[in-house]
Parts: structure tokens; C-alpha cells; sequence
């Protein structure tokens, strides 16, 4: 009954708008000279006594409701030249607008549009990010961290130090779904979270939504992440780079000719003498004697014109770290090894001006294995997820309200944990078991207009999947409603339904990816959610906007592993060693942004609450989850001082993370025995992080670019600790504990001075 009613509403609010004699709908798209869809720009409609404004959304498209009659449209897209358009509105009309860029050179001088989109506010609190625009971001290797800057957005908590995780909303890390080009990434961090995990080089543009309100997109209770590479035909041969004292990187793009080109990046570091020493210089014992680390990672995207309606595209990405360590004291020797490989062929076919349609096939790996030998003995746990994919997707109009429909089917191949444990007498292997998954999805979006002024964005995914003999059938509804009253403000409410299959178990506190991922099988059922979220977007002046959200969150079958890297049972299974529970998160989200001028940055602020329920854990009771982070403030600001130089700073608070700590001890048979007063009772320091960098440029034009770049991670040098060991002393008589914490620390202060260049 409840789908039908849906339905009904579904088709109500689609075809609402039909039958207004007096009104005609515009709709169109935003293109490029480069035949690219731009996002977020700005258009304003007025006519006779009516004025409004829309933006125009992922695909470039946008929609509006008008009075009949003489019309006129500006449309403003930041690096492009302003277009005006007037006609006479008799009926539905669709608008095809291409805009130019904006820029003019006179010798090393650039003159262009000064409004500056680094984060673009679409509806519903997702975000878009303008890559080039974030360069000021201090960053460890001058270049811009991706995952990071979310980190710096509301309702994002940083994982801080020494992991490159982040946190939703309240969900767990492996809640965040990260999609390169439409293909998802299951390894998401290099060692510590230290370094940039993609190369911002190669992506043209980012878009973040933190509820995956877009029913296209599915398998994850929290975020969505679109990294997105260049779609652009280069005209003419192109390299830049970064060379810092930490790595390096290159990128050339390379025309063929009219009708094909290539973009190809690469990095590599070159830090065994320098991370090992701060590794031990935050380790007052000097645990680590000998360490080693080093990755590399490289990204391909081919573009082929194969006719004016069809371009065929090709995008791979590889990576691979290693870190070794070496300890005579210990006879101890470890190696781990991680990687990511996807390649993903697809073809974009325009059908008509209002029907386009993009098929894509897919294969994603992510692996690791860890090896030890100690003495005699010798330990080896590795892990694998494998994908096979096809998504498909048809945008399309139906009585110029745009709709977006299309299938999707993924297998997935996972080794959840394979272990094998000898010494020169014994062999122990204990491997779980290969899961074999099949999940298809069909899904459907409209964005019709309801009222004047309200527009909603609905949409319908339908997930089945399998894994042995296991089978789900989920339906999951999506509706945001946007109200724009005025030009200044605009309001947003939503629902969204989630079911997540693949599951990600963590099993360190530290960026030491030991973590694996199993897929909903043998009685281990799907975790599942259901978010509402409201609030509002203000542009107080042409230079300042914010926004103002809250989120309210529940979350069923959550998993919970507690035995570390690995559980040495013969008779083990996931489904008796995993904990299943349930949680809510709910909060409040704040943002201040300053787009325009010589000084540009934001300010963000979440108040939230995150708390697990699991009956193994805490006598059953309540209690705050790990990534429960009471306060989160970010700042950044970028200052261009003049032609030459800008400088840029983040300051970062964030209340502790959650952990579990003795309470009491007390003596049994002269032993002493911790005693608990609840889970995850006691929380962290603080996390406080000051960075600041600044650009010097030689050269600057949309063509070259010449530039020194100074950073300073952690400029104050503040102890953040990253977990804490309890340092347990008896005295002489054996009457009395002492318990002291020792709080440690990876890293501190991380200078890096690194050369942009671009020609």
C-alpha cells in the first residue's frame, strides 16, 4: 500500500504543472564551447512583474515555471562570459545555451571573471567543488587534498591524524561511497592519511553529497563522493606538475588529432629517509628502528569524438603503496601491501537536444596483505573486493520536466580475510570463505515544478540482490522539496532510504589499512537507514552566503567486529564473531562562505550527537558510537594579496574521538582486575590543527603557470594523540594501582615546500 501511495504522489506531483494554461515551462541545459555540462551556474528570469532565478544541477540542466509573455534570461556560470537571451514565451520552450570562457591575455596579464565558485551550494546541502579554485587550501604536497576539504565542510567529521577516513553525518567510514568517474573506489587513503589520496591534476571537478539523495546512486547509507576527470578535447599538447620534497607528479594532455586525446597523470614519493624518522620521533620508546614506505599511482583518460552525437571515453586508475618495517631487537619483520586497479570504457550518445544516454562497463580491485615474521614464526592476513559493473543511464524531458531513469548491475567477488600462520613445525590455515554477490538496481529521477516557487527532486530505486542463498528485494524513495521564495534564500526538506550490502570492518584505529570488506551473506543481513534533513540557503550579499541544516538519522543491522586484525578460531564465522546492533545520529550544520573578492574562504560549524545499540556490547545499553564528535569547526581563508602572491589557512577543531577505558581495579588473588562502567565511556583530546601555505607565481595564465609553494601542516606543533595506552604499575605491598595514560603521537609539524608548473 505504501509503494502504491508513493506511486500515485510520484506521477501527481510530475504532472502537476500540465495543465496551467498561463504559464510556460523553460528548461534547457549548460554547455561549454568544449561541449563539457557546467554545473551551478547562475540564471535569472524575469518578465513582466515576475522575476526568479534557478541553477542549473550535476547534468548542467535546469527548469522554471513562467507568465506567458516577453521573457529575458541572464545566465552566469564563474570563468565564462554572462549571456543574455529574450523571447517571447508562447509555450514550453527548451534553451540550449553554450557559454564562453572568459578570459583575455595581454602578455602575462589575465583579466576574467573575479567570482570565485570554490564550493558551489546546490540543494539539499550537497556541494560542488571547483578544483583550480581550492589551490590556496594548504595541503602536505602543495596540491589539493580532496578528502581533506570535505573534512572542512559541515556535517563532515575529520578522522584525525594518522588515517584518511571521514565520517557523515554519524556513519561509520565505510558508509561513504567514493565514485571515480562512476566507478567505485573501495581503498580510499595512503599511509597516515599524510598525502593526497588522487591527483588533483587529473580531476576536473568534485561533487559531494552527503545524504545520496540521487537515487542513480545507491549501496551506501551515508555520502556520495563524484570525482570527476576532464571531459574536455585538449587542442593543443599540455604537461604540468608538482615537485615537492615529499613526491612528485606529472600530467600531459595530448590531442591526437580533431577527433582524439588523451590525458595521462602519474605520482611517485621518494620519503624512506624522511617518514621513518618522523614516524620515530613521535615515538619516545623509538618502536620503529627500520621503516620503509612508498606509492605510486598513475590515471588515463581517452576521449574519442567518434561523431558529432557519440564520444566514447576510457578512464583507469591504478595505485599501489608499500610499507615495510624492520626490528633487529624484536627479530620482527612486516610488510604490507595495498592497491587499487579500475578501468571503465563508456559511451556518451546525445539522441536528441532534450535525450542523451551513457552506457559504461567497469571493473574495480582493491587488495591488501600483510606479512610478519618474528623469530620463527611467520603470519600472512589478506583480503580482496572485485567488481564487475554496467550502469546505465537515459536523461530525458517529458513535458519539459527532466527526468533521469536507468539500469545498473554489479558482481562482486570478495576474500574477506585469508590467513595463514606457520613456524617450522606447524601450518595453520584459516581462511574465510569467497563471497560471490549479484546486485542489479533500476532507478528513476524527475525534477517537476509543483508550484510556483516549489520544485522537487523525486526519485525511485529498486535493488535486488543475491549472495548464495541469501536475496533481497529493496525499494528505496528519495524526495527533496526546494522552496525559493527570492533570489535570497531558498529552503530544502528531504527523506532518503539506504541499504547498504558491502560492508566495510574495520580493525585498527591507526592508517594502517588491515581493513576488509564483506558482502550481506549467510544469514548477515543488508544495513539499512532512513535520513530527514531540512534547512535553508541565504545569499546575504553578492560576496556572503550560508546555509543552515539539520539531519535526523536511524540505522539498522550496524556491524561491529571486535577482534582486531584477525580471530584465531578453526570454527569461525562471520556470522557468529560479528556484532549486529543499531544507531541514530541527528545535529545541526552551519556555513558562512565569502565567494567574491581578494579574501574568500568559509566558516562551518556541526553540532551533532551519534550513538550504537548492540546487545553484546554495554549490558545492551546505549552507548556513544566512535565517531560520536561532539563539536566540529572548520575555517579557511584564502587572502590574494596581488598578482603574485596568496595565502591560505585552515584552523580545525574537533571534540575527541570515543573510546573505552578502565574505571576502577581491585585485587582477585592478589591479581589486579579493570573494571568498566560502560563502552566507549571516556573520549580523546581535543583535536586542534592550525595549517597556513602561501603561493608565490613567476607565471600565471590560463595556459602556463610558474609557481613556489610553501605549507606547513599542524603549525603549532600540537600533540594530537591518536590513541592511548594505559600504563599499569603495582606497588611494593600490592595493595595499590597506578594507572597512567600515555597518549601517542605519529606526527607533528610537517613542513613541505614544493613547484607547480603548468605549460
Amino acid at each position: 500500500m505504501k509503494i502504491i501511495t508513493f506511486f500515485c504522489l510520484f506521477c501527481l506531483f510530475c504532472f502537476s504543472g500540465v495543465f496551467a494554461q498561463s504559464k510556460a515551462t523553460i528548461s534547457g541545459n549548460i554547455k561549454s564551447s568544449e561541449n563539457e555540462s557546467l554545473v551551478g551556474g547562475y540564471i535569472s528570469f524575469t518578465a513582466k512583474d515576475f522575476q526568479t532565478f534557478s541553477t542549473a544541477d550535476a547534468f548542467g540542466n535546469f527548469s522554471i515555471t513562467i507568465p506567458l509573455g516577453q521573457v529575458e534570461i541572464k545566465i552566469d556560470q564563474s570563468g565564462y562570459i554572462p549571456k543574455n537571451i529574450q523571447f517571447e514565451a508562447k509555450k514550453d520552450t527548451f534553451v540550449s545555451i553554450v557559454l564562453e570562457k572568459d578570459i583575455a591575455h595581454l602578455k602575462e596579464v589575465v583579466i576574467s571573471n573575479n567570482k570565485k565558485n570554490a564550493i558551489t551550494h546546490l540543494s539539499n546541502g550537497k556541494l560542488s567543488f571547483n578544483v583550480k579554485e581550492l589551490s590556496a587550501v594548504p595541503s602536505v604536497m602543495g596540491t589539493t587534498d580532496i578528502l581533506k576539504i570535505l573534512q572542512l565542510t559541515p556535517g563532515v567529521q575529520n578522522s584525525g591524524d594518522a588515517n584518511g577516513y571521514f565520517y557523515v553525518r554519524g556513519g561509520d567510514p565505510g558508509h561513504n561511497a567514493i565514485l571515480y568517474n562512476g566507478t567505485p573506489i573501495y581503498g580510499i587513503s595512503h599511509l597516515l592519511g599524510i598525502f593526497p589520496f588522487y591527483n588533483a591534476d587529473h580531476i576536473k571537478d568534485v561533487e559531494f553529497d552527503k545524504s545520496s539523495s540521487n537515487s542513480k546512486y545507491g549501496g551506501r547509507l551515508s555520502s556520495t563522493t563524484l570525482l570527476n576527470s576532464n571531459r574536455k578535447m585538449p587542442s593543443e599538447f599540455g604537461v604540468q606538475g608538482n615537485v615537492g620534497i615529499l613526491a612528485s607528479q606529472l600530467s600531459f594532455n595530448v590531442p591526437l588529432n580533431n577527433k582524439n586525446a588523451f590525458y595521462i597523470s602519474g605520482r611517485k614519493t621518494y620519503i624512506d629517509e624522511i617518514v621513518g624518522p618522523i614516524l620515530k620521533s613521535g615515538s619516545k620508546n623509538n618502536d620503529v628502528q627500520d621503516m620503509k614506505y612508498g606509492f605510486s599511482d598513475g590515471n588515463f583518460t581517452f576521449l574519442s569524438q567518434i561523431s558529432k552525437n557519440n564520444l566514447f571515453v576510457v578512464d583507469a586508475f591504478a595505485s599501489g603503496d608499500e610499507l615495510k618495517v624492520k626490528d633487529e631487537n624484536l627479530a620482527l619483520r612486516t610488510s604490507l601491501k595495498w592497491s587499487n586497479f579500475t578501468v571503465s570504457p563508456s559511451l556518451i550518445t546525445t539522441l536528441s537536444p532534450k535525450v542523451s544516454m551513457s552506457n559504461a562497463v567497469y571493473f574495480s580491485q582493491y587488495s591488501n596483505d600483510l606479512s610478519m615474521e618474528q623469530a620463527t614464526i611467520q603470519f600472512n592476513v589478506s583480503s580482496f573486493v572485485k567488481d564487475f559493473g554496467f550502469t546505465n543511464s537515459v536523461r530525458y524531458y517529458i513535458k519539459n520536466i527532466p527526468f533521469e531513469s536507468g539500469f545498473q548491475y554489479a558482481y562482486h567477488n570478495l576474500q574477506p580475510q585469508k590467513i595463514n600462520v606457520e613456524n617450522f613445525t606447524t601450518i595453520n590455515n584459516n581462511s574465510h570463505d569467497i563471497i560471490n554477490a549479484n546486485e542489479a538496481a533500476v532507478f528513476t529521477t524527475a525534477r517537476p515544478k509543483i508550484i510556483e516557487n516549489l520544485t522537487a527532486d523525486l526519485g525511485l530505486r529498486i535493488n535486488y540482490y543475491a549472495s548464495g542463498s541469501d536475496s533481497y528485494l529493496h525499494f528505496q524513495p528519495r524526495v527533496v522539496l526546494n522552496y525559493v521564495p527570492s533570489e535570497k534564500y531558498s529552503f530544502y526538506a528531504s527523506y532518503n532510504k539506504q541499504y547498504q550490502y558491502l560492508s566495510l570492518i574495520t580493525t585498527s584505529s591507526v592508517g594502517i589499512p588491515t581493513d576488509f570488506w564483506i558482502a550481506s551473506s549467510d544469514g548477515i543481513k543488508p544495513q539499512n537507514s532512513n535520513e530527514f534533513a531540512i534547512g535553508s540557503n541565504q545569499n546575504i550579499t553578492r560576496n556572503w552566503s550560508s546555509s543552515l541544516g539539520g539531519f535526523y538519522r536511524s540505522m539498522k543491522n550496524l556491524l561491529e567486529y571486535p577482534y582486531g586484525i584477525t580471530q584465531f578460531n578453526e570454527i569461525t564465522t562471520f556470522k557468529n564473531d560479528l556484532y549486529v546492533g543499531r544507531g541514530k545520529a541527528y545535529g545541526l550544520e552551519m556555513m558562512l562562505k565569502k565567494s567574491n573578492g581578494k579574501f574568500s574562504g568559509w566558516l562551518s560549524y556541526t553540532l551533532s550527537w551519534s550513538d550504537r545499540n548492540f546487545d553484546e556490547l554495554n549490558n545492551g545499553r546505549t552507548y556513544f558510537a566512535k565517531y560520536d564528535r561532539r563539536h566540529n569547526l572548520s575555517l579557511v581563508g584564502m587572502y590574494d594579496l596581488n598578482s603574485k602572491w596568496n595565502f591560505g589557512i585552515t584552523q580545525l577543531f574537533s571534540s575527541g574521538n570515543r573510546f573505552t577505558m578502565p574505571t576502577s581495579w581491585y585485587f582477585i588473588n592478589n591479581n589486579p582486575v579493570k573494571e568498566y562502567s560502560g563502552y566507549n565511556n571516556a573520549q580523546m583530546p581535543n583535536y586542534i590543527r592550525t595549517d597556513i601555505a602561501a603561493n608565490y607565481y613567476f607565471i600565471k595564465t590560463a595556459k602556463k603557470e610558474s609557481t613556489l609553494n610553501f605549507s606547513i601542516y599542524n603549525t603549532f606543533n600540537i600533540a594530537n594523540p591518536i590513541y592511548v595506552v594505559l600504563d599499569v604499575e603495582v606497588n611494593e605491598n600490592k595493595d595499590k594501582v597506578v594507572v597512567t595514560q600515555k597518549e601517542k603521537v605519529l606526527y607533528r609539524i610537517l613542513p613541505s615546500i614544493s613547484w607547480r608548473f603548468k605549460f
